[in-house]
């Protein structure tokens, strides 16, 4: 049977089907590109490489080559990571809990909005580093080279600053309760503008010339008699603190 305009009941009409022919010929075309840009979880660590949103947890991959590597959003969750290179490599939003990155040479890695809750960044080099909005509770800084690193909005509640080099780092935001910065080192100020210092350790620093500070966050801080804050301030009548 035939429709009032000549075409058999039931049939796509010649235009539509056109249509639809050239909608799966152009995605026919794109699909090689696509799968080409996808990440590759099956190769082997080397400079450069597309490890985005891969598995690769509970595994060593010490002393490789990740420079320049998009780790973004991947899972390496309890793995090794000691001694590697991953210098200017993007590990935004990545799940790193309890993984290490013992002694790694991390210069202006991109560690914002990682899932970083007991990490170990001991001994890490990594000068220029940012780690904003990242989640960083318990986590190891002891030894570290973090001048000039970016920790704004980060969550870093009873992290370990021991012997680390913080010249230049900025904490914008961030929450510091009961962090210990007490033994880190630096020169000049550093950046506390409406960080969150609950109990936070800074006996024996030099504050004087760190800048964003109030005395409200002084207040809530733990300092002693060597502590020494901007001018204008005082310390807590509540000092020294004990250790928990």
């Amino acid at each position: 049977m035939y429709g009032p305009h000549g075409r058999a009941k039931g049939n796509v009409p010649r235009g539509a089907l056109g249509h639809a022919l050239g909608i799966a010929l152009a995605l026919a075309t794109l699909t090689p590109a696509a799968a080409g840009a996808a990440a590759d979880c099956s190769a082997l660590p080397r400079p450069g490489i597309d490890w985005s949103e891969c598995t690769k947890r509970a595994i060593i991959l010490q002393g490789r080559d990740f420079q320049g590597a998009n780790l973004s959003g991947a899972d390496l969750m309890f793995t090794d990571l000691s001694n590697t290179n991953i210098s200017a490599a993007n590990l935004e939003k990545a799940a790193l809990a309890r993984a290490w990155f013992t002694g790694a040479a991390a210069e202006k890695a991109n560690f914002n909005r990682i899932e970083g809750f007991r990490t170990g960044f001991d001994k890490v080099s990594a000068p220029g580093a940012t780690f904003a909005s990242a989640e960083l509770q318990r986590a190891s800084f002891r030894g570290a080279v973090l001048t000039g690193a970016n920790f704004e909005k980060a969550e870093l509640g009873r992290a370990d600053f021991t012997g680390a080099v913080l010249t230049g780092a900025r904490f914008p935001y961030a929450n510091l309760s009961r962090a210990d910065l007490s033994k880190a080192s630096f020169e000049g100020g550093l950046d506390f503008a409406h960080a969150f210092l609950f109990l936070t350790r800074i006996e024996g620093l030099d504050l004087s010339s760190s800048t964003g500070l109030e005395q409200e966050q002084i207040d809530l801080a733990c300092g002693n008699a060597a502590t020494k804050l901007p001018p204008g301030f005082t310390a807590s009548p509540d000092w020294p603190c004990p250790f928990d």
